[in-house]
Order: structure tokens, then sequence, then C-alpha cells
């Protein structure tokens, strides 16, 4: 038998994100490329494109990731390039010009800290699928592990969440917001059952730092049909609940989040915040990790543990067992 080649050493960084429209122009085709394949009707599709109105018609994502791009180049040795499963950048269209420059192996980065189908898997899948629209001159892919635990994206959050604390009345409370997915995505033992379990830890390890007495974690940008059990308690649910109570106050954390696109700007700045207007409740909202210094600097030590071990192509069309629950990467 003969010798197996080792993998080309990493040669680029490929950032991994949601995408998101640019323009008045682009709203619709993006939702419709989002919810492809699943029957959801244009009338719903045009409701929510209202919410991007109130922006402009514009998502604020890509600019970030940009920003984030731009930063993680004066720290690396290595090219960064963006791509995105539903907008411009597109995943495949990123892949073809990496190929095209003769890059090799990429790593890749999410911009999903956590484990699940919806943060984890569909990432996977994507990369997978703009290989294989690339053919054989697409370079090989290993995807960088998760960091919901990393002091560079938890320090942050912790910082942003005592300022907005130091803001509201004494007695206030905290809330820690991550997007919502089905209960039984959630709960899959293989896929999914690691996302809560990190939320949970990386809220509790936030709530430690800026010794917040009383915290709870709390969800949000729900889209399944009322039939289907989502994750819960709904931000807003949540928010009057804190009122009944008698709390002064609240500072809400975005901690299944790693910038402030669109989901934190609508369903937390603007619905939630009216809510608590509403009820009376003092509401801050405290910002993600966006392109803070330590939460690039972490990005850049998991390219620098990757290209010290080693690391070979790694990445299946689905999740391999334990990659999307605790522990995996």
């Amino acid at each position: 038998m003969g010798q197996v080649e080792p993998p080309p050493a990493p040669d680029c960084l490929l950032v991994v994100s949601f995408g998101g429209p640019e323009g008045p122009d682009d709203v619709l085709p993006f939702l419709a490329h989002v919810v492809a394949g699943r029957g959801v009707p244009r009338s719903r599709l045009e409701q929510v494109a209202k919410q991007y109105d109130l922006f402009g018609g514009r998502s604020p994502i890509n600019d970030q990731n940009r920003a984030l791009c731009a930063a993680l180049e004066e720290v690396l040795e290595l090219p960064v390039a963006l791509g995105n499963r539903h907008w411009h950048p597109f995943l495949e269209d990123t892949m073809a010009q990496l190929a095209a420059d003769g890059r090799r192996h990429a790593l890749a980065f999410s911009t999903s800290a956590y484990a699940g189908p919806s943060s984890c898997r569909a990432y996977r899948t994507a990369l997978a699928d703009a290989r294989a629209a690339v053919g054989p001159a697409a370079p090989v892919v290993t995807k960088l592990p998760h960091y919901w635990d990393r002091p560079g994206f938890l320090a942050p959050l912790a910082d942003g969440l005592a300022a907005a604390v130091d803001q509201l009345p004494a007695g206030s409370a905290v809330a820690f917001s991550a997007h919502s997915v089905p209960v039984a995505q959630a709960e899959a033992p293989q896929v999914g059952g690691g996302y809560v379990t990190q939320l949970t830890e990386a809220s509790r390890r936030v709530a430690a730092q800026v010794r917040a007495r009383r915290w709870d974690l709390v969800f949000q940008s729900r889209s399944g049909p009322p039939t289907q059990a989502w994750l819960e308690p709904d931000v807003n649910d949540h928010l009057r609940a804190l009122a009944a109570g008698g709390v002064p106050g609240v500072a809400v954390c975005p901690v299944g989040f790693t910038s402030d696109h669109m989901e934190v700007l609508y369903d937390l700045d603007t619905q939630a915040a009216a809510t608590a207007a509403a009820l009376g409740l003092a509401f801050r909202r405290s910002p993600a990790a966006g392109t803070d210094h330590r939460f690039v600097a972490m990005v850049a030590d998991l390219v620098t543990e990757a290209v010290a071990t080693g690391a070979g192509p790694d990445l299946e069309p689905a999740c391999r067992p334990g990659c999307c629950s605790v522990g995996g990467a």
C-alpha cells in the first residue's frame, strides 16, 4: 500500500455566515432563499420584509462580517474571505474564487458559536455543498471548533452587560437571549443536545463575571408554526413576567449571537424594547462581541491552534455523532 499524502497546510481563512440583504430590492429574494423548499407563502415573506423596511431594507450583517474579516487580516498571516449561506457573497462563489486563487486548504470559522442543527450542522452542510458545486479544484475544509466557552467570546459580553446593568435601577434583572429552535431539534441526542446546555453555561459564566444575582435564559426570533413546540420563554413573555413580579428593569444580553445584526436590532432593540416601554420596565440591551479585539484575538487563536496541530480536512455533509453536542468541534 502506498503512503497517504498528508493534507496541504491551511492557506486561507473562510468566514462563514448567514448573509443578509444589502438593499430594498434584495429583501424578498433573500427571504425566499432562506425559506426555499419550505412552502412558506409570499404573503408571509412580505410581512417579514416590513421589518427590514424599518432599517432601510438593509441588514447590517454583511458590513459587520466584512469588518471582522478586515480585523482578522490585520492579525493573521492568511488571506481571509467571506462566504454566506443565503446572500452575496454566496458560499459557493467564494469557494470558487478560493479555488481560482489556488487555495488548497481553508479553515472555516462560523459566526455561530454553538452546537445544534441550525447553528452548526447547517453550516457544515453548506460548506460541503459549496465544495461539491466547485468540484475537485475546491480547497479541502477544516471547520474550526465551537467557541461559546472561550474567554474572547464571553469577556466582551460581560463588559457590555456590566455597563448595561449600571444604567438600571437597583434590583433589576438580567436576561440572556438566543435564537429559538424547535424543541425536537434542541433535544436531539447527537445533533442538537448541546445547544441549550451550552447557552446556559455561557450565560452562567457571563452572569458570574458581572455578579448578577438574578438571570434567566430566554429565546427570540421564533419562525415556526404555532402547532410546533419551540424553545421558550419568549423574551417578550419574560419581560411581562418580570414586570408582573415588580422587577424595575432588565438588561438583555444577546448571548446567542456574535454581532448586532437584524435579529438583534429588530427582535430586541425594536420589539422587546417596545414591550418593556409599554410595561414601564427599564430596558437596556448590551452589545454582542462584534469586532472587539478580544474576539478577533480568539478567532486568531483558533486558527493558530489548527495550524499548530496539523489539522486535516474535517467536513462532512452532516455532522458526525457528537459534533453538534457538548464537547463537539
